[in-house]
């Protein structure tokens, strides 16, 4: 027997004092849908949530929910006014027995129930809204923006509860990673039209593509077809005047259509230029430490950031992420060690905070009145790496449209923010580009436009982020910091370096167990007693081919440490590569069977 639906939207039309946001829209949300929600910024997703919600009245049309049905949803601001601590607001919907689930949600997001409402950050406030939508268990649940503010610690424990929950959810986010772990279905708003595609987000890029390819052609048929009745009815129509005024009318119908077509709004036009280049080193951090209090923030650590270096920062929330970047960058000072700066260096400055921009001036205001855009004598003009450009032009190539460029900077969504500041940093040369969560609030589409200016830019990046899958298109080196003041250096992006750490976790519990094996020694025969005699024999073979492998890695690595060991003998290189691969496979299988042995041989 089908299962009634839990959320119908029928014929639902909203206009906000301009043109419609949605015209006629249908859907339906069935029992154990999981369902991204996509689309530009300013499509109308966080708007459509809200109808669904019952908190934005439709013009037209119905929203009905399911017999008994609860919705939930997770606004990107929420109201905890009322409330005293986030605890009191996350728990206000609870009977005293469930309390124990806010507390669990509260230890999974990072949050403290009892931080004061007035003292608590907008992100603590929407991790306090997240919990109790989680504690609270509703038949379906709407989350807008729900990994915004959360450390991937917190992202991938969010994950691992919405994978098991029997819950139905809709969910608008930015973070790829997490839209493809979790979505078997996909809404997608384009131009006021929602479609549905059965698959998860996984798919949507290639299901957009199509739709828009499809588009163009039916497009490319109908101008065709314009181009030739119009030239009928220059040619032929004096004839036969009154036989084809239907061919006139059918002419005037397709010329209609075309004007009726809603055009695609293009990807952002930005543009990123790196001014003259740096010195060869950008960046020489020697045995740098800092604390503040009883908190160790990074001890001993060391760092040399080369010119076209791509850095990443990640750890969880409090870390001190941003405290390491400044000192990078020469913003706070180390307690201990030192920090230079190279030569002849142009920073820009994504600030996670957005501390640029105010929020009572006008888009227009914040650009003109910027002291490296303001052109002299021109209140219309911003100064656009080195040329003047009017200023609602500029604003233009960043998706926004002539009626914005007056209104304040605070009337503006998360991601209209976000690109309003990058406006900002890339009107500017820059040779050093530092970007502290610049993922937050953008759509799939400017991503992949800025990872792609990031990727071209001849200059040095070093960018904090949670967003996994961003970090793993840009980030060729990663600083894992990992709390007490321990900040490890990885090779490549956040995929590299989860591969990296667990094959740290199992050397250093191999290490473990010998350094066990070697301070408690057993009896002779209780330590062969479950192996047979060729497995004893490999046993007491083991350590000595450990050694000779961990040998030769270290002189294979020392080899390959030579930066002009690849142009003077290209051959040699990739020979030592494909032998040091060899080894470590060799070694990390010999390890195992080592422990495996080790293991038998104690039972």
């Amino acid at each position: 027997m089908a299962r009634a639906p839990l959320l119908q939207l029928n014929d639902i039309s909203l206009t906000f004092g301009g043109d419609p946001v949605f015209e006629g829209l249908s859907l339906v949300v069935q029992p154990g849908d999981r369902v991204a929600l996509v689309g530009r910024n300013g499509s109308g997703k966080s708007t459509l949530m809200k109808v669904m919600a019952g908190l934005v009245e439709p013009d037209r049309g119905e929203v009905v929910a399911g017999p008994g049905v609860s919705v939930g949803y997770m606004e990107q601001d929420p109201d905890l006014s009322g409330y005293e601590t986030l605890g009191d607001f996350a728990s206000a919907a609870l009977d005293p027995g469930e309390l124990y689930k806010v507390e669990r949600a509260g230890e999974g997001l990072k949050f403290d129930p009892a931080r004061p409402v007035a003292t608590a950050s907008g992100g603590e406030r929407r991790r306090a809204a997240l919990a109790r939508l989680m504690a609270e268990e509703p038949e379906l649940m709407l989350l807008d923006e729900p990994t915004n503010h959360l450390d991937i610690e917190a992202i991938r424990w969010l994950e691992d509860e919405l994978k098991n929950t029997r819950t139905a959810f809709v969910i608008i986010s930015h973070d790829r990673a997490f839209l493809r772990e979790l979505t078997r279905a996909t809404l997608w708003i384009d131009r006021g039209m929602v479609r549905r595609q059965e698959k998860g987000f996984a798919a949507f890029e290639a299901w957009r593509d199509q739709v828009w390819d499809e588009e163009d052609t039916q497009r490319h048929k109908l101008n065709r077809k314009i181009k030739a009745e119009a030239r009928w009815a220059v040619e032929g129509i004096s004839a036969r005047r009154k036989r084809n005024q239907g061919r006139v009318r059918a002419l005037q119908d397709l010329r209609a259509e075309r004007a009726a077509q809603i055009s695609r709004q293009g990807a952002a036009a930005m543009a990123l230029e790196a001014g003259p280049k740096s010195g060869r080193k950008v960046i020489e951090a020697k045995n740098i430490s800092k604390r503040f209090g009883d908190k160790v923030i990074l001890k001993d650590f060391s760092l040399t950031v080369q010119r076209g270096d791509r850095i990443a920062l990640v750890g969880p929330n409090g870390v001190g992420k941003t405290t390491l970047l400044n000192m990078l960058i020469g913003q706070e000072e180390p307690d201990t060690g030192s920090v230079t700066l190279g030569t002849n260096l142009q920073l820009a400055l994504f600030d996670q905070a957005r501390a640029q921009l105010d929020g009572d001036m006008s888009l227009w205001d914040s650009l003109t009145g910027d002291p490296d855009m303001r052109v002299s004598g021109k209140a219309d003009q911003v100064l656009v790496r080195g040329m003047p450009k009017h200023v609602v032009g500029y604003l233009k190539e960043f998706l926004f449209d002539e009626g914005q460029a007056r209104a304040p900077v605070r009337s503006l969504s998360g991601g209209e923010k976000a690109r309003l500041l990058l406006a900002k940093i890339m009107a500017r040369e820059s040779n050093l580009l530092v970007l502290d969560e610049p993922t937050n609030d953008l759509d799939v589409e400017t991503l992949d436009l800025l990872q792609e200016l990031l990727g071209q830019y001849d200059g040095t990046v070093i960018l904090v982020s949670h967003d996994r899958d961003f970090l793993d298109r840009v980030a060729a080196t990663t600083i894992a910091m990992e709390g007490d003041g321990k900040a490890t250096v990885y090779a490549g992006g956040w995929s590299d370096y989860l591969s990296q750490r667990a094959q740290d976790d199992f050397a250093e519990s191999v290490a473990e167990t010998k350094k066990a094996a070697v301070a408690k020694p057993v009896p002779k025969a209780a330590e062969k007693k479950g192996l047979s005699f060729t497995e004893k024999h490999r046993l007491e073979a083991l350590p000595a081919e450990l050694e000779r492998l961990e040998a030769e890695i270290g002189k294979l690595e020392g080899l390959l440490a030579d930066p002009e060991l690849f142009t003077r003998e290209p051959v040699k290189f990739n020979k030592a590569t494909q032998a040091l691969v060899e080894r470590q496979e060799k070694l990390a299988a010999a390890e195992e069977e080592w422990l495996l042995l080790e293991e038998k041989a104690d039972s």
